[in-house]
């Protein structure tokens, strides 16, 4: 019963976390066990999960198979990097000053996912979609660090803002390395595809018109590795 209670408030939780994050963090029960935060990463895990494999359906995010191995993967990797993530979260705010419990963090960082579902959409968009993402996790750290933990505000936005510059910066250097890999194997796709072509024309003609396009299409073929 305290399960299907819980899953029956989730959708009230994502609501104020999304559109009322500073009276979420201030109203936040602080202490009450691991498994309500648990049960709400990991249902958000599975609704991310759920939106990448459509997207991948849609061709838009890693493909199809990529997309239904993300419905199962989700949900554990999210419940198992939450605790990670929230003994991170943990040593930072104590190193600002926080008198919170492990218990108070790992609450903290499992209701931030509340926004999850929503930054894969974003990622969507290239470079920005990613940025916004990581923009929103950190306004809504900064407001626990000042509503939960009593950071001051200023001191919560020099510590997790450098944090994100540089989060910021790797994210958008490995878009950008990946973006390049994709386009390349694109291209080597399109030239292999054009050398088949060739190839398979080659079975349809004669011995001396074989001969000679087959002279060609290997005159091609070293000259594409000596460009590479």
């Amino acid at each position: 019963m305290e399960i299907k209670q819980q899953i029956s408030g989730m959708p009230q939780i994502v609501i104020q976390v999304i559109t009322a994050p500073g009276k979420f963090f201030a109203e936040m029960a602080r202490t009450g066990g691991f498994l309500p935060p648990l049960v709400f990463m990991i249902a958000m895990g599975v609704v991310t999960g759920i939106l990448q494999a459509v997207l991948g359906l849609m061709g838009l995010s890693g493909g199809m198979a990529a997309g239904m191995m993300a419905v199962i993967l989700a949900p554990i990797v999210i419940g198992i990097f939450g605790f990670i993530g929230a003994a991170v979260l943990f040593i930072i705010w104590k190193i600002m000053g926080s008198g919170e419990s492990y218990e108070t963090a790992y609450r903290c960082m499992a209701y931030t996912a509340a926004i999850i579902p929503i930054t894969v959409l974003l990622q969507q968009i290239p470079y920005l979609g990613n940025i916004a993402g990581l923009a929103w996790m950190t306004w809504l750290l900064v407001l626990a660090s000042t509503r939960v933990h009593g950071v001051a505000a200023k001191k919560a936005w020099v510590g997790f803002g450098a944090i994100a510059v540089i989060l910021g910066l790797t994210t958008i250097s490995l878009e950008i390395a990946g973006r390049k890999m994709v386009k390349s194997m694109q291209n080597w796709e399109q030239e292999n595809q054009v050398k088949m072509d060739k190839l398979e024309k080659l079975e349809k003609m004669n011995p001396e018109e074989a001969g000679k396009a087959l002279g060609e299409f290997l005159k091609s073929f070293d000259k594409s590795n000596e460009e590479k």
